[in-house]
C-alpha cells in the first residue's frame, strides 16, 4: 500500500465497487490508526473511490440489469426492494451504504440503476452512506484499536439480523422523533 500513498483508500474502494472484493475496510482502518491527522481525507478518498467505482454497475444495470438482478435474488426481495426504491429511493441506496459486510450492496446499487435512479442522487446517495460507514469505522479503531475492525465484522456476519435490526430500529426512532417535532412545531403554530 505504500506505493500508493494517500491514494490507497481511494484505489482499493474503486476496485471493490467495481466487482472486485477487495478488504476496503481493512485498508481505511489501517490508514486512519497509521495517520490520524488525514482521518477526514482517507475518508473522503474512500468514499469517492466507491461511489466511483459504482459507476460500472449502475451502466450494467441500467442497460439491462433487471434480468441480472432477478437472477441473483428472488421475485419477493425484489419486489421489496423496487417498493423500497419507489418510496424513498435516496435512503434506499444511502442506508445499505452505511452497514458493513456481507450487507450485499452491489444488489442495492444495480436496483438503483434498474428502478432508474437520477445518476447524481445515486453518485451522492453511496458518496454519502460510504461515509458515514467510514466515519464509524475509524472512529471505532481509534477508541478501540485495529483489532475492532475484525472483532465487529465478526458480529455483523454471526449476528447480521440483530445488527440490522438495530440499524432500522435507530432510523425509525429517528423517524418518529422528527415526525413529533413536526407535529409540535404545528400545533404550537395553531
Amino acid at each position: 500500500m505504500k506505493v500508493l500513498g494517500i491514494w490507497g483508500p481511494f484505489v482499493i474502494a474503486f476496485a471493490d465497487s467495481a466487482l472486485l472484493g477487495m478488504p476496503v475496510d481493512f485498508v481505511v482502518a489501517t490508514y486512519v490508526y497509521q495517520d490520524r491527522r488525514r482521518l477526514l481525507l482517507y475518508i473522503a478518498m474512500a468514499s469517492l473511490g466507491s461511489a466511483l467505482g459504482s459507476i460500472p454497475l449502475y451502466i450494467v444495470g441500467y442497460l439491462g440489469g433487471e434480468k441480472v438482478l432477478r437472477k441473483r435474488i428472488s421475485e419477493e426481495r425484489f419486489l421489496k426492494i423496487h417498493d423500497s426504491f419507489e418510496r424513498h429511493e435516496f435512503w434506499a441506496l444511502m442506508f445499505p451504504g452505511t452497514l458493513p459486510p456481507p450487507t450485499p450492496f452491489k444488489i442495492f446499487v444495480l436496483a438503483a440503476a434498474v428502478f432508474e435512479m437520477r445518476f447524481r442522487d445515486f453518485l451522492v446517495a453511496i458518496f454519502l452512506g460510504r461515509s458515514l460507514r467510514f466515519l464509524m469505522l475509524s472512529l471505532l479503531v481509534l477508541w478501540f484499536g485495529p483489532q475492532m475492525v475484525e472483532l465487529f465484522g465478526g458480529v455483523v456476519k454471526r449476528h447480521w439480523i440483530l445488527v440490522l435490526g438495530a440499524a432500522m430500529g435507530g432510523v425509525c426512532l429517528w423517524l418518529i422523533l422528527r415526525l413529533w417535532r413536526q407535529v409540535d412545531e404545528a400545533d404550537r403554530g395553531k
